[in-house]
């Protein structure tokens, strides 16, 4: 099904406390809304959304998508809510789960957790069976298929719901792995079957099993999840198929997502990236960093050249896990993260949160901790009357108290100065995290526009830009919502990749591209199972992970196999890559390591902000002091959602501390509604809507495009320019 074709398309993005919901349909705008997710059932909340929508016209029977992230396979590792698992290896090598690569990652911990994922299987349920592959691919000793009979007996009698199979060198010969699958489908047509040679067919044995161990851990628990919404969607009439996001930041059917559910780690915010590539592209920049601030966490992404920085492994509950993600770095700094004193009298924010229950000592519900959230309030950027669009009212006086007693008189500040201090605090732990994703892959970010997502991201963003010094800032019309919209704007998208160890030096192109035949015809088969016609809809891009010979550690880069010079090529460019990773490059032997082929599904170009034929507001000359009205959203939430601050409400002003101010300044507030294609707004001001607050310090303007997306930067020129300013020249290396 083509994602970009007629009719209702809805995307469902389930997150902890609420299930973000966007739907479009071409030529109208989009139905915004969230509903409470269900923990306990998480596809109950995407139902709602479907009774939702009916109730407000739109009928199941006419949604022709309906795309989903979901934190399903997440939350089955973080509450070790897995399957019951055996893992089967070659004999000898059982206990590699358990002795991984021997890193600490607290180097001064006196007490010693173990730091591999042992909690996946017990030694008791590692058993090695008798066979043996050479690195070569070589069949060593034949596999024994007793043995193999007899440890899938001992699991099944323990218990064991699913196996995760993972016999030395079967990268590179799997004949021995798809044989112990057979088996078990004969003998226990019950197990779910993981192999590490279709997992995560690459080198390093420890990296291989862990993955592979959590793919079958993962997978009862992803298969019953979408085996039943697909059902139940069905059952409440709506024809679509259910698509799910992938860490790498695309969509695949439910019934291929749950053959590889490893895949689905960090579905939501992979989605949340690409709806900020998105909300870039309509505003004509290519160069971004994603800043997703949300109420326990903030996620920081980086986009060059309009496509998400992909790594080859990720962090899952602390545990490595090699599976290409989009590159999302998540530091515990949000809106509920707690203000606290260290023992010499330090100021910290987070990593700890309070959540939603109490939630901030503003929310009036038994918290008593400071909070981001309490200083915000206290600050005056968040108005108490209407926050969340008047869902949550918020108690000025407790959230006072709290700093005061917590923060304020420890430190002998004023409530107000211990308030900001909060916000300059959290604020540099996100432009750290910003460094972590840009300079430490060799970017600078001040060539970068920084897209502020989330509940919070566009009320920290210009504080965050001035100190990174990143001239331009672009909020989308919904950032509450941003990840939904970004399932939307996702391609159907397939990854294949095998091991290859050849050195380049003197390699012929014809068995390199024998070897990329073989992974564009699974590419292909998998396009064609997503009911995708491979020639005509599908981009093919391929990829090699090269490094120095005698390297430990390789760089992905692009590859063209159809090239005569593709190997020149790509030395040249893993040089370049190189240098811009580690800061130097040295031309010495290098040498593939995979090959990978990724198939997509072609997307129609991202609308512009300034269309053809469009009729924007002429600026004006008095710094955007003019008073924009635009028509209050409709009963359906068309045109935003129903709350004041996205309704088109009364122009007014309140006293606002801003950081780099002795003292509150008198501030406009403007609901985002009331801006109009054109319109100015120069700092101080605050823009008001029902799923964020964005705060304009003094010395920016914010400038809105045809779409309603806006751009901020300080010293706004009259005729914002269509591409980024020049980049500021590097220094130091």
């Amino acid at each position: 099904m083509n994602a970009s074709g007629a009719g209702y398309r809805i995307g469902v993005d389930v997150g902890g406390t609420f299930t973000d919901v966007v739907c479009v349909r071409d030529g109208r705008p989009p139905l915004v809304f969230k509903v409470p997710s269900t923990p306990a059932d998480p596809g109950e909340a995407a139902l709602a959304a479907v009774a939702r929508l009916a109730a407000e016209g739109v009928e199941p029977g006419a949604l022709t998508q309906l795309a989903h992230g979901t934190t399903v396979a997440t939350n089955a590792v973080l509450e070790r809510k897995g399957g019951r698992l055996g893992i089967i290896t070659t004999e000898g090598f059982r206990d590699t789960l358990e002795i991984g690569r021997q890193m600490r990652r607290e180097m001064y911990e006196v007490r010693l957790d173990p730091q591999t994922p042992v909690f996946l299987a017990s030694r008791a349920m590692r058993i090695g069976v008798r066979e043996r592959v050479g690195p070569g691919g070589e069949v060593i000793e034949p596999l024994d298929e007793g043995s193999v009979r007899a440890a899938l007996d001992r699991l099944v009698a323990a218990g064991a719901e699913c196996v995760a199979v993972c016999l030395l060198f079967s990268f590179v010969n799997p004949k021995h792995e798809r044989r112990v699958r057979e088996i078990a489908r004969s003998e226990h047509p019950e197990l779910e079957v993981s192999l590490s040679s279709e997992v995560d067919p690459a080198f390093r044995e420890y990296e291989r099993t862990a993955v592979t161990a959590f793919d079958a851990y993962i997978k009862p628990t992803v298969r019953r999840y979408l085996t039943q919404l697909a059902r139940r969607l069905a059952e409440a009439g709506v024809p679509a198929p259910l698509q799910v996001m992938q860490s790498r930041g695309g969509l695949a059917s439910a019934e291929i997502a749950r053959s590889r559910p490893v895949r689905l780690f960090l579905s939501g915010p992979a989605a949340g990236v690409i709806g900020g590539q998105t909300t870039g592209a309509a505003a004509g920049r290519e160069d971004l960093i994603t800043l997703d601030v949300g109420g326990t966490s903030s996620d920081i992404a980086l986009v060059s050249g309009a496509k998400p920085l992909i790594r080859s492994e990720g962090v899952i509950a602390g545990f490595p896990v090699r599976v290409p993600m989009v590159d999302v770095n998540a530091i515990g700094a949000g809106g509920g993260s707690v203000a606290w004193l260290d023992d010499a009298g330090g100021l910290r924010v987070g990593p700890r949160s309070a959540g939603s229950d109490p939630g901030p000592a503003c929310y009036a519900r038994g918290g008593r901790e400071p909070t981001v959230t309490d200083a915000s309030v206290v600050l005056g950027y968040l108005d108490p009357r209407y926050f969340a669009g008047g869902a949550i009212g918020l108690d000025v006086e407790r959230a006072r108290d709290a700093i005061r007693d917590r923060i304020a008189e420890p430190l002998g500040l004023a409530i107000e100065d211990a308030a900001a201090g909060i916000h300059q605090v959290v604020n540099a732990q996100m432009a750290e995290g910003v460094r972590l994703v840009s300079v430490r892959q060799g970017y600078d970010p001040r060539e970068f526009t920084l897209v502020a997502m989330g509940g919070a991201g566009p009320l920290h963003a210009c504080a965050l830009a001035a100190d990174l010094a990143i001239t331009r800032v672009v909020v989308p019309r919904h950032p509450g919502v941003l990840s939904a919209a970004g399932l939307l704007a996702a391609p159907i998208e397939h990854e294949v990749s095998i091991a290859y160890a050849e050195p380049l030096a003197g390699l012929a192109m014809a068995p390199v591209r024998r070897i990329v035949a073989d992974l564009d015809a699974a590419g292909r088969t998998l396009i064609e199972r997503e009911g995708l016609s491979p020639d005509r809809d599908v981009e093919v891009l391929h990829f090699a992970d090269v490094c120095h010979v005698g390297q430990g550690y390789h760089l992905e880069v692009p590859f063209d196999p159809g090239a005569d010079d593709g190997l020149e090529r790509l030395y040249a460019d893993f040089l370049a890559a190189h240098e811009r990773v580690h800061g130097h490059a040295v031309e010495a032997p290098a040498r593939f390591v995979n090959l990978r082929a990724v198939h997509r599904q072609r997307m129609p170009a991202a609308p512009v902000t300034r269309a053809a034929g469009a009729a924007p507001r002429a600026p004006r000359e008095d710094g955007g002091k003019e008073s924009a009205h635009a028509p209050a959203a409709d009963s359906r939430g068309y045109g935003g959602g129903a709350g004041r601050g996205d309704s088109g409400g009364g122009d007014t002003r309140r006293a606002v501390r801003f950081p780099d101010e002795p003292a509150p300044i008198e501030t406009r507030i403007v609901a985002r509604a009331a801006l109009a294609a054109g319109d100015r707004l120069a700092g101080p001001a605050i823009v008001e809507q029902d799923d964020t607050t964005t705060l304009i310090p003094p010395g920016w303007t914010a400038l809105t495009a045809q779409d309603g997306i806006m751009t901020l930067a300080p010293d706004l020129p009259a005729d914002l320019p269509p591409s980024p300013p020049p980049p500021v020249p590097r220094t130091g290396r």
